[in-house]
């Protein structure tokens, strides 16, 4: 297991641009999810624990689960914080409310939503304690009572004695429109800012110079998210590391949820408490 130093402080004031930020197009290629499992997750989730109909989906990317909620019947605002995802979102899956919100310093307003869905690790793009407590007092905010969080996240406790998925880089190829796009990937672990750096390098065609991208997300372990849901006014209904969308074997309907924290994957479901 390698560790790096930690960089300048104003890294970690938003989410890094990368190549599939800028280009939506690639990211649907890259990695597709033509069952929308995560959407589908989210929405057993929601309907599970009774949620109402308001939904904020957060970091919301190309808008594929925000158009499956909107589809299931939900009144969906989906944020994220690169325009062009969202220009890609309301041509592509039209449906949602989308908007430009930032999780570090987002205000919706007082009780609007009746759920938060945060997929996709989204929320560990709070790398400090700081930044997680504003975006969990800005869903205190904006969720009515008994209203719910529902995310999909790393798990930072399985990189306790762990190492396979640091160990090497790991490769990937795919085609889009007829060009041949190729990444490598490798993982490390900041202990001192309790951070998972990426580090991909890109190489698209046969000559074009690679491109070289850093992001990083925070590595929470259980009992802290679980410690911070509750500071926050949270009773938390689930925690667990599977089945969920990106698990393996992934998810499927009328799994009940699982009953540890130890996978690579970590899922929660948290109830803002009533008055």
């Amino acid at each position: 297991m390698s560790a790096e130093a930690g960089p300048p402080a104003r890294e970690a004031a938003s989410p890094a641009r990368t190549l599939l930020t800028d280009r939506p197009e690639l990211y649907e290629a890259r990695f597709p999810d033509p069952g929308r499992l995560a959407g589908r997750w989210a929405e057993d989730c929601l309907r599970r624990h009774g949620a109402g109909p308001r939904v904020l989906d957060m970091g919301c990317g190309t808008g594929r689960d925000a158009a499956h909620l909107h589809a299931a019947g939900r009144r969906v605002t989906a944020a994220d914080l690169f325009e062009p995802m969202l220009a890609y979102a309301r041509t592509r899956h039209p449906g949602p409310e989308y908007v430009r919100a930032d999780l570090h310093g987002c205000d919706f307003g007082r009780d609007v939503f009746d759920a938060v869905v945060c997929l996709d690790s989204a929320l560990l793009y709070c790398h400090t304690n700081e930044q997680l407590d504003r975006f969990l007092s800005c869903c205190r905010r904006a969720l009515s009572p008994g209203g719910l969080l529902v995310a999909e996240m790393r798990n930072g406790a399985y990189f306790l004695g762990r190492t396979d998925l640091l160990d090497s880089a790991a490769p990937a190829e795919f085609v889009w429109q007829g060009v041949v796009h190729r990444s490598v990937t490798t993982l490390t672990v900041d202990r001192t800012a309790q951070l998972l750096r990426r580090m991909r390098v890109w190489r698209a065609g046969g000559g074009a110079e690679p491109a070289v991208e850093r992001s990083a997300w925070r590595l929470l372990f259980p009992q802290e998210l679980r410690r911070f849901l509750t500071a926050h006014g949270f009773e938390v209904l689930e925690l667990h590391d599977g089945p969920g969308p990106r698990t393996e074997p992934p998810w499927r309907e009328g799994l009940p949820p699982g009953r540890t924290a130890d996978a690579d994957r970590l899922h929660v479901v948290a109830r803002l408490a009533r008055p």
